[in-house]
């Protein structure tokens, strides 16, 4: 089946290289000691790599563990990139190592925020009072 232009989407290739990196940095992650202050005591939760569909770019999303900031910390990555980058290229077998963009990932907060609006009482009242909302529902 071909891949037509209008579909949206990663590749499986992209989906696959992006897997293999978001392992192998949260691995460097894990055992490297970065010397940037912004990283010092953060332990940072890799939660996913997007690539570009040439696989010469890498959008990384962090997040650090606890309600920290996040911004400090994807500067003090940012400003790590090559150095992970050079980590990166030992560590993974593919034709180009690819560069490295932080980014912070704000699913947790964002799905925080729909839990905290869907615990409100008057919420919680609108749903009871739903004929289609079904008690045993989970999703």
């Amino acid at each position: 089946m071909s891949r037509h232009a209008s579909e949206k989407g990663p590749t499986q290739r992209q989906l696959r290289a992006g897997e293999l990196i978001r392992h192998a940095i949260a691995g460097l992650l894990q055992r490297e000691e970065l010397r940037d202050p912004a990283l010092t005591g953060v332990i940072v939760t890799v939660t996913e790599v997007r690539m570009s569909p040439d696989l010469k770019h890498a959008n990384v999303y962090v997040a650090p563990l606890g309600h920290t900031d996040a911004a400090p910390m994807v500067k003090g990555l940012n400003r790590a990139a090559s150095f992970l980058r050079a980590k990166l290229g030992r560590e993974i077998d593919m034709k180009f190592t690819p560069d490295l963009r932080f980014h912070a990932d704000d699913r947790y907060d964002a799905a925080e925020k729909v839990d905290e609006i869907l615990a409100r009482p008057e919420v919680a009242r609108d749903l009871d009072n739903d004929p289609d909302h079904d008690e045993g529902d989970n999703v």
